[in-house]
């Protein structure tokens, strides 16, 4: 039996990236526990997971808050976060951070043999390390999976897993406030989204106006119930979106993510840009209409591809994708990549996956 961390302290969507690590573990070594190393805001995410033994919960910004206050209590608490790990005894760490400062935290930690990517020579307290230049012309959870080859075991699992506890499946208090009843078609559409990206997460947004008038058509055309969805930081523009309509659309604005989580899944269809709420939909099942333009979609985009359930949109232009090697450039173009997409597009793609059983 061995026992595995795998570390990965960035956003939603890059720990759904991870869940088919975590599946291949189990299925080749049944017997093994699996730890995880996580941020808060990723935390939900992976509480529910059947697989998963416990979660290590890494937020810099405590830490660096911890730091301003006392250089002591931060070097107690960097200690005493290390010893939780140490005590558990891990044999391997699957480290995606691409950081040398958790494969060092892996080597204090005791952990012997610790796998992952060498970016710009950031791996040198990697035991087994591949020489790596960024994610290009494959996806994300191909690259993840790769790493088990350097520990012997062969991935059998390619799609990302979400699970939510009981209670969150049958919040019906929930779902009458929304009225998302079996008999509705319910559609979560999401304008913004992308919040790991920080201040430049607006590169990654489609027309607010065209996202108003697609709702509105979802609404007049499809008799869709249409839930605009976001963050209490995205609250602004979702209530653009909702003045901008002549329909009225329900909201859901700063749910904690559980209460997100269930009224997504009780929904048919999520419309998103690029980010992490594609990712939820995807792991949940759910069918999604997601629009591309500076990241490629072949790297980041829904995986396994199934266009009878997943509909990637973008425009073409020369320079797409520009995100390339974790740097985005200064657009000279105005975002043409998103705004030449047309609302017929868009609401073409959601009629033809409505249309499909």
């Amino acid at each position: 039996m061995k026992s595995f961390l795998i570390i990965n302290p960035f956003g939603i969507g890059d720990v759904l990236f991870s869940t088919p690590l975590i599946r291949n573990i189990k299925e080749n070594l049944p017997e093994s526990k699996i730890f995880y190393l996580c941020n808060r805001r990723a935390q939900p995410i992976l509480e529910n997971h059947p697989l998963i033994d416990k979660c290590f919960i890494y937020e810099r910004d405590e830490f660096e808050a911890i730091r301003k206050r006392s250089k002591i209590s931060w070097f107690k608490k960097i200690l005493s976060f290390i010893s939780e790990i140490k005590k558990e005894k891990i044999d391997v760490a699957l480290d995606l951070s691409l950081n040398p400062q958790f494969g060092f935290l892996s080597f204090i930690a005791g952990i012997k043999e610790r796998v992952g990517y060498d970016y710009k020579r950031r791996g040198r307290f990697l035991t087994k390390k591949i020489k790596f230049s960024g994610y290009k012309d494959k996806h994300v959870i191909e690259y993840y999976l790769d790493l088990l080859k350097y520990i012997n075991l062969e991935p059998i699992h390619r799609k990302t897993e979400l699970f939510l506890s009981k209670i969150d499946k049958n919040k019906l208090d929930l779902w009458q406030r929304y009225n998302l009843s079996e008999t509705n078609l319910n559609i979560v559409i999401a304008p913004c989204g992308g919040a790991s990206w920080g201040l430049e997460a607006g590169y990654k947004h489609w027309n607010l106006e065209k996202f108003a008038q697609l709702a509105d058509r979802s609404i007049s055309e499809l008799k869709a119930r249409v839930i605009l969805a976001g963050s209490r930081q995205e609250k602004e523009a979702i209530e653009k979106v909702e003045r901008l309509m002549s329909n009225k659309p329900q909201k859901a604005i700063g749910l904690e993510l559980e209460d997100f989580l269930a009224i997504l899944a009780k929904s048919q269809l999520a419309v998103v840009n690029d980010g992490g709420v594609l990712h939820m939909a995807v792991a949940l099942g759910i069918k999604t209409v997601s629009i591309f333009g500076p990241v490629n979609e072949v790297v980041y985009g829904p995986y396994p591809i199934d266009s009878s359930k997943h509909v990637v949109l973008k425009v073409d232009i020369g320079c797409r994708p520009c995100y390339v090697n974790f740097r985005l450039p200064e657009c000279v173009y105005n975002k043409k990549c998103l705004n030449d997409l047309e609302v017929s597009e868009v609401f073409k793609a959601v009629k033809s996956l409505m249309d499909k059983k």
